[in-house]
């Protein structure tokens, strides 16, 4: 069934709750009212003609600094072959949505990455917990207005400057050691606490 055939009979079910469709998109999108979304989700997976059965992804996204968040659903169906997404706008406080966790599994954890990296809250979601970030990480990294603290318990956020500025340790102690790939970059600091020459590996 093509995108518009389907937009065609979520407006016949769905009436105003569907708010528009863009047609036009890469990957055409209809645009549901917040508290639908999940009563749309289950009339995509049920319906036979449609058998959504699998929610590939979900994705949120910021609309800009002082705008709404969003958060977009890519579906799939094994038994008809064909595509379709749904998008849903909310407010940058307090937004929430209601849970497809329930239909899909695998959109509890993608509920929990938009709610860790843009603060969407997703209701009935069985585990709402940040997953890549810390429980207790302040803000909510992927958000366009997003500052990010500049210690972790005690532990300084390493910064851009700090990939391509960094000197030596005795030059900025405060720094400390960092992990992952920017250790790799440390500069070898001699016992008197001066930079040798670090050998190529």
């Amino acid at each position: 069934m093509t995108p518009e055939l389907i937009a065609e009979k979520l407006q016949a079910r769905f009436g105003d709750k569907i708010l528009e469709f863009a047609k036009d998109a890469i990957n055409p999108v209809a645009k549901v009212a917040p508290d639908a979304v999940h009563d749309v989700c289950k009339f995509l997976k049920d319906d036979a003609e449609l058998y959504f059965d699998m929610c590939h992804n979900l994705s949120g996204y910021d609309l800009g600094a002082g705008k709404n968040l969003a958060v977009i659903y890519h579906l799939f169906s094994f038994k008809h072959q064909h595509w379709f997404a749904i998008k849903a706008e909310v407010p940058r406080e307090g937004g929430h949505l209601p849970t497809v966790a329930l239909l899909w599994r695998t959109a509890e954890w993608h509920e929990r990455e938009v709610f860790d990296l843009y603060g969407i809250r997703f209701d009935g979601n069985p585990d709402l917990r940040r997953i890549l970030c810390p429980d207790d990480w302040e803000g909510w990294p992927l958000r366009k207005d997003y500052v990010v603290q500049e210690y972790y318990h005690g532990i300084r956020v390493p910064y851009k400057e700090d990939w391509n500025n960094f000197d030596t340790l005795a030059a900025n102690p405060e720094r400390g050691h960092f992990v992952f790939q920017f250790e790799k970059r440390l500069p070898v600091v001699n016992g008197n606490g001066k930079a040798a020459e670090k050998s190529n590996q």
